[in-house]
């Protein structure tokens, strides 16, 4: 398996910006999406925004105009910035990436907190 590194997170007041950025250990083939998901305390882990390996987008409608999701496929990384943070978006953030190349493989990070404080 390959590793999956988050980072970009921190604590931010409401209103404010941050990039999360997702690093694989080792070099990434047939990449059929990436994605970032969140989970917050006592809640279910929920789809954020995803990207196929075609370029197509997708994003949970609480995000929509306030998020992106972008890669660079020569690195295989994966970014979301957020802009406009809400209280309502603090939680821990996951990288993950899913693909099938000899096998199916399905990578997850271990995650990074963002805190948005009002």
């Amino acid at each position: 398996q390959v590793p999956l590194v988050e980072s970009g997170g921190g604590l931010v007041q409401a209103g404010g910006s941050l990039r999360l950025s997702c690093a694989a250990s080792g070099r990434l083939y047939s990449i059929n999406s990436m994605a970032w998901y969140r989970q917050a305390p006592g809640k279910q882990r929920e789809l954020v925004a995803a990207i196929t390996g075609g370029g197509y987008t997708n994003y949970e409608d609480s995000v929509k105009g306030r998020f992106t999701i972008s890669r660079d496929n020569a690195e295989n990384m994966v970014y979301l910035q957020m802009n406009n943070l809400k209280p309502e978006d603090t939680a821990v953030y996951y990288c993950n990436v899913k693909g099938i190349y000899l096998r199916r493989y399905d990578y997850w990070g271990q995650g990074t907190q963002v805190t948005v404080s009002s």
